[in-house]
């Protein structure tokens, strides 16, 4: 008996020994990275836009990918996620974008150290892949454009949202990062239409 054990254990440790060594599984880095295509606007004015932080609803705020696979069940890819956090790379994106449109002097990120007259919140509500009847990216947004007036009058200049869904070819991460891109495109470019209309008639800031 005691040779079987033994012999057992030999066995046992040979076909350990002879299998191979799995790599550790290291999650694939996506970034969602809309590029603005077309003709700059003529700046309308000569004040500067400042991107305010960027907030994303839970529990779309993370660096996973979220599907959501039913009316209440979101399931969160822990291979999958952005290369930033979504509030750090989306703000990244509409500083990029609406520098490049113009509409503005100039348009400065939230770590800038120059005072802005004129600052845009957004809010992100909606940002994952539904997959319960077709796979479809999902990209909710809010705008709130404002004036820096030291509490003389409603700061608020204008509030703007906008939801998009992008049907996917798949069910692949890559679809998704895909679709959230266009959607994400889709809605900067509807805003910026809007932006331009607002810059055009700017209230007083503080000081001026």
């Amino acid at each position: 008996m005691i040779r079987l054990i033994l012999s057992c254990v030999a066995l046992s440790t040979l076909i350990a020994c002879s299998l191979p060594t799995r790599a550790p599984v290291t999650p694939s880095s996506w970034m969602v990275s809309p590029e603005r295509m077309g003709a700059p606007y003529k700046a309308r004015t000569d004040y500067w836009l400042k991107i305010g932080a960027v907030s994303v609803a839970s529990p779309f705020d993370g660096r996973s990918l979220v599907y959501r696979l039913g009316d209440q069940r979101y399931e969160k890819d822990f291979y999958n996620v952005y290369a930033a956090i979504p509030a750090e790379m989306i703000a990244s994106a509409e500083r990029q974008w609406f520098n490049q449109a113009n509409i503005f002097s100039l348009t400065i990120g939230e770590g800038n150290s120059f005072f802005p007259y004129y600052t845009l919140q957004t809010t992100i509500n909606d940002f994952y892949g539904d997959y319960r009847v077709r796979p479809e990216a999902v990209v909710s947004v809010e705008f709130v454009l404002a004036v820096a007036n030291a509490g003389k009058s409603n700061p608020i200049i204008g509030v703007n949202r906008y939801s998009k869904r992008i049907a996917l070819k798949d069910n692949t991460p890559e679809a998704l990062i895909l679709g959230q891109q266009q959607a994400l495109a889709e809605i900067f470019k509807e805003f910026e239409a809007q932006l331009y209309q607002y810059a055009g008639n700017l209230p007083k800031p503080i000081g001026q």
